[in-house]
């Protein structure tokens, strides 16, 4: 199973191997082998190289052998530039060379189709029995910066190693790949590798993903994923970075149909769910990210703050409109601006002129003109603020004086700042001048030309502040498993009376009632609870019982309930007359109150998750839900909660009072445990699910349940 955990595999000496050889290599410039060749040595490589060419003895100055038999034992990483006609022969040699790892750029695999798929499975089959791990098909390969090692096709450019802790890298697209370094390189951030890793026959992010959490020179690691095809493996290593304080930031697109379709013909992934994915990933708190620029811009923040505090946005800025235009765009985002506390104004308003408002966002007026160095220190002012968790300053470039200013005294100060702040030059490609471009790099404070990426960027790392203290919140499992209701049936699908009474067992406020096998029976279980009561068919076979005529609601009395016994039993033969019911449910009629649905499943690779929302239209037509993983605490889930689009409906509209809300979190974090307890089961299902308000006698109510398994 693709979730299944393993440990991962070694990469070290595939990203610094000592000892290189270049299947196809050739005098041609233009060849995938000549440009691999011709990076090596602009890159001064200073291990053994081999080179394997059936049309050169020599390739500038260095000699070559026919094939791959007539290489030394023990080559640390063989470079298959060659066709995929000739790939499973030089595979073949390579493990009877003892090689311990072979990177192929070809194409034509699982990302072909049927018959592709059939040729990478005999390619992984074959590597697998020798022991060789292999890179791709499929990939551009890599590029250790650090050590200063290329093993691309791009033809790259000459660069130093790079000695200073930087981002890792890690992308299944080679493209990706090659777009990641350039815009990290070109902001100068400190960049330790980049490596493609294709259709990962062998060799996959998860592996990459472990050697960057172990590598001390790594601080943050950048992941593109089309599929994540291990994992369990791919959370536990998240859960390792971050234990290290060390971010993982994942673009993973497949949010359309289309988008997992394009997937599968790229990279030969099976694209799973992307929304469960999603949710338990960031319940490790990895950063998902939705656009590319997200992924680099939030990047470069994290670099500089490996481990931000939770807290809301301050904006701050010169400008009135840029203010007006903030609160409109962190509106959109859901980006919290909190309001400042009473000592933050105080101090604040000892700084600025009596015109301006201490408030957030700031507009901090024309400080700068006289004092320029009064602007960092008002941002230092907001940043200590308890609510405010990272900061923004929007400022323009300005001609030369203002930028020798703003170089001189508002980078400098904007630096010592311990929270996140990010300086966003406004006007566009406006030209910034070669010393203050100087002095925000040596200052390494993230800078921007665009105020509205800026922001996303920062709600991102404000989002990943708030998952590392969920994840440190996060339920262990505890509770253990209870007996399920009875045998599992043939088609999973337990009972509404067995599925509602073992999720009673464990707590669910369910209503009163029990199962007759006759109207007798019914009667007397009536007479018990009270009318008015309900009465419902119950099979296994009949999860939909509403459409068969399978629920009467409102029988008022014995008569009413012995009518609709008969009605009931009569309706369900019609429609169903091989079905054979188990009896009927006879339960009391639950007080009128808001309706919502919380549900679970378990996915097969990424493991359980709790759905909850609004009941009727809201769930239909608005799709308002949250997705939450079966260990978010309760807090977290009234949290959640919150961010619905019907969120003021559970607070309260209208003159109607809010609904208890933590009840609601305590059957989310109840199912939660049930999934996370019983592996044998696969869904529950709660709808309706009925909330009253706080302080009511019966907060929650569940008017129906179906609960699914798998059999041993």
């Amino acid at each position: 199973m693709s979730g299944s955990v393993r440990e991962p595999l070694p990469v070290g000496r595939i990203l610094a191997p000592a000892s290189i050889a270049i299947v196809g290599a050739s005098a041609d410039p233009r060849s995938f082998g000549g440009f691999v060749l011709a990076n090596l040595e602009r890159f001064g490589y200073a291990g053994e190289i081999h080179l394997v060419s059936r049309s050169s003895s020599e390739i500038n100055g260095r000699a070559c052998v026919k094939t791959v038999d007539e290489l030394p034992e023990g080559i640390d990483l063989a470079v298959l530039a060659i066709p995929e006609a000739g790939v499973l022969d030089a595979v073949r040699s390579l493990a009877a060379r003892k090689a311990h790892a072979a990177m192929l750029f070809a194409s034509g695999y699982a990302e072909a189709g049927e018959d592709g798929r059939a040729r990478q499975d005999a390619l992984a089959e074959l590597a697998r029995a020798a022991g060789l791990l292999l890179v791709g098909p499929n990939c551009m390969g890599f590029t250790n910066l650090a050590a200063g090692i290329p093993l691309t096709f791009e033809p790259l450019p000459a660069r130093e190693r790079e000695l200073r802790p930087g981002v890792g890298v890690v992308a299944q697209s080679g493209f990706m790949a090659a777009n990641l370094r350039e815009a990290f390189l070109g902001r100068r951030l400190p960049t330790t590798a980049v490596f493609s890793t294709g259709n990962e026959v062998s060799v996959g992010i998860e592996d990459v993903l472990a050697h960057y959490i172990a590598d001390p020179q790594t601080r943050v690691v950048a992941v593109y994923a089309e599929q994540i095809r291990r994992p369990q493996l791919f959370l536990r290593l998240a859960a390792s970075a971050r234990a290290a304080g060390k971010p993982v930031v994942l673009l993973m697109p497949g949010r359309s149909a289309r988008a997992r379709e394009a997937a599968q013909s790229h990279t030969g992934a099976l694209a799973g769910d992307h929304a469960t994915a999603v949710a338990q990933l960031r319940s490790e708190a990895v950063v998902v990210v939705d656009s590319l620029d997200e992924l680099v811009d939030t990047t470069a923040i994290l670099l500089r703050f490996p481990v931000p505090p939770a807290g809301g946005t301050g904006f701050m800025t010169g400008s009135g409109a840029m203010k007006n235009l903030a609160l409109d765009f962190c509106d959109d985002l859901g980006l919290d601006l909190p309001v400042l506390a009473p000592a933050t104004v105080a101090k604040l308003e000892a700084m600025l002129p009596d015109y301006a408002v201490a408030e957030n966002p700031l507009d901090y007026t024309t400080i700068g003109v006289r004092q320029p160095g009064l602007i960092g220190e008002v941002l230092l002012t907001m940043l200590d603020d308890p609510g405010i968790g990272n900061i923004v300053l929007a400022i323009p470039v300005g001609p030369e004086v203002a930028q020798r200013d703003k170089a001189g005294h508002i980078v400098p100060v904007v630096a010592r700042a311990t929270k996140p702040a990010v300086l966003v030059l406004t006007g566009d490609t406006s030209p910034i001048e070669p010393f203050f471009e100087e002095a925000i790099e040596a200052s390494g404070v993230p800078m921007f030309r665009s105020a509205d990426r800026a922001l996303r960027a920062l709600g991102n790392v404000a989002a990943y502040g708030e998952a590392l203290q969920r994840a440190a919140r996060a339920v262990a499992d505890g509770a253990g498993a209870l007996p399920l209701p009875g045998a599992v049936p043939a088609n999973g699908i337990f009972a509404e009376y067995q599925g509602k009474g073992w999720l009673a067992q464990a707590g669910l406020a369910v209503p009163a009632g029990g199962l007759a096998r006759s109207a007798d029976e019914a009667a007397g279980i009536a007479a018990r609870i009270g009318y008015p009561v309900v009465l419902k068919a119950q099979a296994s076979e009949l999860p939909h019982k509403s459409d068969v005529g399978g629920v009467l609601v409102g029988l008022a009395d014995e008569a009413a309930l012995r009518s609709g016994w008969d009605r009931l039993h009569a309706s369900v033969a019609s429609h169903r007359p091989e079905l054979k019911l188990d009896g009927a449910l006879v339960e009391a009629m639950g007080p009128r109150g808001l309706e919502l649905v919380v549900g679970a499943k378990r996915d097969a690779d990424w493991g359980p998750v709790v759905l909850v929302g609004l009941g009727g239209i809201w769930i239909e037509a608005l799709k308002d839900v949250r997705l939450v993983p079966a260990s978010m605490a309760e807090e977290d889930i009234v949290v959640e909660l919150g961010r619905l689009k019907a969120a003021s409906v559970l607070r309260g509209i209208r003159g109607a009072a809010g609904v208890d809300l933590p009840a609601i979190a305590r059957v989310v974090a109840l199912i939660g445990a049930r999934m996370r307890a019983n592996p044998q089961i696969t869904e529950i299902d709660i709808n309706p699910l009925v909330a009253y308000p706080a302080g009511s006698a019966q907060p929650v109510l569940a008017l129906d349940a179906l609960v699914v398994a798998v059999r041993d």
